[in-house]
């Protein structure tokens, strides 16, 4: 079983906290099998508050369950609990851990943010909800503190973690 962190970096714009609605945001991915090497072309959605029960060695099910195409092996992930972290004003411009999988016989390789994202603008200004980072940057009108707010450049990526 491997663990794997999910880590985004953006600018943001006079926000003082990016996350997703958890538990109910479904991350889409793009897997690779670990046995053979196979990557998916469709995108996966493993979503925390819900659980799929296909493995009779697992009576509490996984987040996400698939057989590999290739060589039929039966492979799931699981969202590590309370291993979701805001990224926030502190964070900008870097790369920082915002969920962990625990993986086995598959791993994340490519991540599409989508609609979901709860985003906090600063100084208690307002707070945008189902917020879609489909485009990769995101700019709104805080009528509270009469400002602009955005996510411009973001990124992600995978690193394994140590248990």
């Amino acid at each position: 079983m491997v663990r794997v962190g999910l880590q985004i970096s953006a600018t943001l714009e006079n926000v003082d906290k990016l996350e997703t609605c958890h538990p109910d945001y479904s991350f889409f991915l793009k897997l690779k099998c670990s046995n053979c090497g196979e990557q998916s072309e469709k995108w996966h959605d493993i979503t925390e508050s819900e659980r799929v029960q296909q493995d009779s060695r697992n009576a509490a099910g996984f987040n996400f369950f698939m057989k590999c195409k290739m060589c039929s092996r039966e492979n799931s992930i699981d969202i590590v609990d309370r291993s979701n972290a805001p990224y926030t004003a502190d964070d900008s411009g870097g790369f920082k851990t915002i969920v962990v999988f625990e993986c086995r016989g598959a791993e994340p390789v490519e991540f599409s943010p989508r609609v979901g994202w709860r985003v906090s603008s600063a100084e208690n200004g307002q707070q945008f909800e189902e917020v879609d980072l489909s485009e990769d940057d995101w700019v709104e009108y805080d009528q509270k503190n009469n400002n602009s707010v955005g996510i411009y450049e973001f990124a992600s990526k995978f690193i394994k973690l140590k248990k």
